[in-house]
């Protein structure tokens, strides 16, 4: 590159970074800094932020009212799921894995030793409130967070039963699914570690 051309360039970058410079101290000045910067945006609602805040605990906290079925659970994975998790829930790999199976390949949880192995909700998920949770906010594919209450605990309930946790005739509230304990809970080891010396 001729020696005045990259001057040129150097010359650039440095004007470059000047500006981009004084643009972030004045839009670090005021309470909302992006606002006085951009002017976008606004406070969101309380009915907006409550729309939004529908978390579930793995206890089972923030569950709603509601109730469903594994046999009307089996019905709408038939219309809603089974395009792209396969008609028993087997899975289109790669794209979408199999969410049926019970038992890993070979004895114990060689999860962490194997990362071939498909990790399904009955051979790996640790909580069933999970499901419920996954299913509401991000299921369908094509339209996350269409499905009721009543239809995200059928669906649920269909899930679970089918991966052998529940009974076929099963139905599942917000008291029952609290209940469920997943078949590998107990493989699983709480994350502790604070730092320091206290790092296992």
């Amino acid at each position: 590159m001729p020696p005045a051309l990259t001057r040129v360039l150097a010359g650039t970058l440095v004007l470059a970074a000047i500006a981009c410079t004084r643009d972030h101290g004045s839009a670090m000045s005021g309470d909302h800094p992006v606002a006085t910067r951009y002017g976008l945006g606004r406070t969101a609602s309380s009915a907006e932020v409550a729309a939004l805040d529908i978390d579930v605990a793995p206890d089972g906290h923030g569950l709603p009212p509601g109730r469903g079925t594994a046999a009307q659970g089996a019905s709408l994975f038939a219309q809603k799921c089974a395009s792209c998790h396969a008609t028993q829930g087997q899975g289109m790999p790669p794209a979408f894995p199999a969410l049926v199976g019970r038992d890993p390949k070979g004895e114990g949880f060689p999860f962490a030793n194997d990362w071939r192995i498909t990790r399904t909700i009955g051979n790996y998920w640790p909580e069933a409130t999970t499901i419920f949770d996954y299913v509401r906010r991000a299921m369908p594919h094509t339209a996350p967070g269409s499905l009721t209450n009543d239809e995200v605990y059928a669906l649920t309930a269909f899930l679970l039963a089918a991966n052998q946790v529940i009974s076929r005739d099963a139905a599942l509230d917000s008291a029952s699914l609290s209940q469920v304990k997943m078949p590998y809970h107990d493989k699983f080891v709480r994350d502790n570690r604070r730092g320091g010396n206290e790092v296992k």
